[in-house]
């Protein structure tokens, strides 16, 4: 069973371990990039640990964009180790399941960015219902999708 759960002081060291296979540092970053980022933005964000039993296997974080309002998702990753295996696709799961308690203010808007050259990622969060903007910035294209 795959599960998030809040990065505290008792498993960051965990996610600091997480690795990203070759070639993927310049999709995503490091858990220890998001984690400095998750202290500045405390007050409307949320980092998680993607867990499947006891097993850190990636990380993710939930930020509320309080000028816009909506909820972005940033940083998604599964350890190269344990890639391939469906962990993504039911962490993302989680994180809209959590979303949608608005924990951080009321939006219904859920944004995301995906890299040009990753069709897979981009395949998943369309998937779960994401569609393109036409926002892009660079290689990076936002998706976004509103809950019912």
């Amino acid at each position: 069973m795959v599960r998030i759960r809040p990065i505290t002081e008792k498993n960051f060291l965990d996610a600091f371990r997480l690795t990203l296979a070759p070639g993927q540092e310049e999709f995503v970053s490091h858990p220890i990039r998001s984690l400095a980022q998750a202290y500045v933005y405390r007050d409307q964000c949320q980092p998680f640990g993607i867990y499947a039993a006891d097993q850190m296997v990636g990380y993710v974080m939930v930020i509320y964009d309080k000028d816009v309002p909506e909820y972005d998702i940033w940083h998604m990753m599964i350890d190269k180790g344990e890639q391939g295996r469906g962990y993504g696709s039911k962490a993302l799961d989680e994180v809209l399941d959590y979303i949608r308690t608005k924990p951080f203010g009321d939006s219904n808007r859920i944004a995301l960015t995906c890299n040009k050259n990753q069709p897979i990622a981009r395949r998943l969060y369309e998937k779960k219902g994401f569609c393109a903007t036409g926002n892009e910035d660079g290689d990076e294209l936002e998706l976004a999708m509103t809950l019912p």
